[in-house]
């Protein structure tokens, strides 16, 4: 009775630890205003740390933030996402080309070898 009591116990204290370094893992992720910084650090700053969170004033809308977590590559992204190319503003420029994870879209990919435009 006191086994299965204990590993009942140990079972809980394994959940909760591993909530708690998930729950880390996604507090872990530094915040950046691209728009104060270079492209070229933008770029430098995700190949660095992996993935970041870019958040910036729309230029659309005023007073409209926007933002995103971008990454270095796919290794960063959920299961069955993919790298995709984004566009930020920078300091120095009103894109610069940085990656962020999206699903797939297999069905606009089928209907455009449907239905191929002329």
């Amino acid at each position: 009775m006191r086994s299965l009591s204990r590993v009942r116990t140990m079972k809980k204290i394994l959940l909760a630890a591993c909530l708690t370094l998930v729950a880390a893992e996604a507090q872990a992720v530094s915040r950046y205003d691209p728009t104060r910084m270079s492209c070229g650090r933008v770029q430098a700053t995700i190949a660095r740390q992996g993935a970041v969170i870019l958040r910036y004033q729309s230029t659309r809308v005023p007073g409209l933030p926007l933002y995103d977590r971008y990454v270095r590559d796919e290794r960063f992204c959920n299961m069955g996402e993919v790298r995709s190319r984004a566009y930020v503003p920078s300091a120095d420029t009103k894109s610069c080309p940085v990656y962020v994870c999206k699903r797939p879209d297999f069905d606009r990919h089928f209907r455009r070898r449907l239905f191929p435009r002329h």
